[in-house]
């Protein structure tokens, strides 16, 4: 194994700690234009100086989207919709940390690599430096399917307040929104997006359908495609609203009993590797210990 220089070793030390804080100093801060829009859909219509809002483009955030695939950009889009679009986290901010990571962990394999040349060293920093490259789409797929599991959980209660709120004499429309406003978690936020969009002039199918595909939930979408059905044929909400939720509230019922089936099969490896063996061991030592005390002596 031949030695490192020193200068060779700072070097590639000093670039691997710069990488990150030159990620970090582009894509930190999100740009005034997005800060100003995110103003105004809060705190009202105050445009302010349109020309403050067009220098707003952060440096290196062409360079950034150039060395990534479109398609990667999409799959990013698509991961972020389906966790909720988390305000830390923006599409700019989740390509240039995939770049980021990627490039700290090449290089800290290159180093490794160059001081025990091999094909397991190799190996290794190759599976590194994959998994740093998809470390954000991983994190991104994980929150968006915590996501959609609180999504179903909520529905078939979202569903109970809506069809209370329409038998009592509300619109869907209101019914929505007032569910939306009583609920604290991620369908209560979609609604509220959804009220928006047809308050902006956005078509209510077109907002339904956004709807379902944004969040990706199976029982979500089969409630919309009633809904819209129901829109379109005239047939009254009210029923679709109570066959819906009972639907709903069976299906949570059925899952749950599914996932009380699985926990003896996932006991078992458990129970097999850690208990069973300790057991024996405590049980059958001390007459394994006489047995062979018994024919030594």
């Amino acid at each position: 194994m031949t030695d490192i220089p020193l200068p060779v070793l700072t070097a590639a030390v000093a670039m691997a700690l710069a990488l990150p804080l030159l990620g970090w100093a582009l894509v930190s801060r999100p740009a005034p234009a997005v800060v100003q829009a995110r103003e105004n859909l809060t705190r009202g219509l105050d445009l302010g100086s349109p020309g403050r809002a067009r220098t707003g483009s952060r440096p290196g955030a062409g360079l950034v989207r150039a060395l990534t695939p479109r398609g990667t950009v999409a799959r990013l889009n698509r991961l972020a919709g389906t966790a909720g679009r988390p305000a830390a986290w923006p599409l700019s901010r989740l390509v240039a940390a995939k770049l980021v990571l990627a490039a700290v962990a090449a290089g800290l394999g290159l180093l490794v690599f160059s001081s025990n040349p091999g094909l397991l060293p190799g190996l290794l920093a190759a599976a590194v430096t994959g998994v740093a490259y998809f470390l954000p789409e991983l994190l991104l797929y994980s929150r968006g399917q915590e996501r959609q599991q609180a999504i179903s959980l909520e529905l078939a209660d979202t569903l109970d307040q809506m069809t209370i709120a329409v038998e009592a004499g509300l619109g869907f429309e209101s019914a929505m929104a007032r569910a939306g406003k009583n609920g604290t978690g991620p369908l209560a936020e979609e609604l509220v997006r959804t009220l928006q969009d047809i308050a902006v002039g956005q078509p209510r199918r077109d907002a339904y359908l956004a709807l379902a595909e944004r969040t990706a939930v199976p029982d979500l979408r089969r409630f919309i495609r009633a809904v819209v059905q129901a829109d379109q044929y005239g047939v009254s909400i009210a029923d679709v609203l109570r066959t819906q939720a009972q639907e709903m509230r069976l299906k949570r019922r059925q899952r749950a009993e599914e996932k009380a089936m699985q926990i003896p099969v996932k006991v078992i490896f458990p129970l097999i590797l850690c208990i069973l063996p300790t057991l024996f061991i405590v049980l059958l030592g001390p007459a394994v210990m006489d047995i062979v005390a018994a024919f030594s002596g």
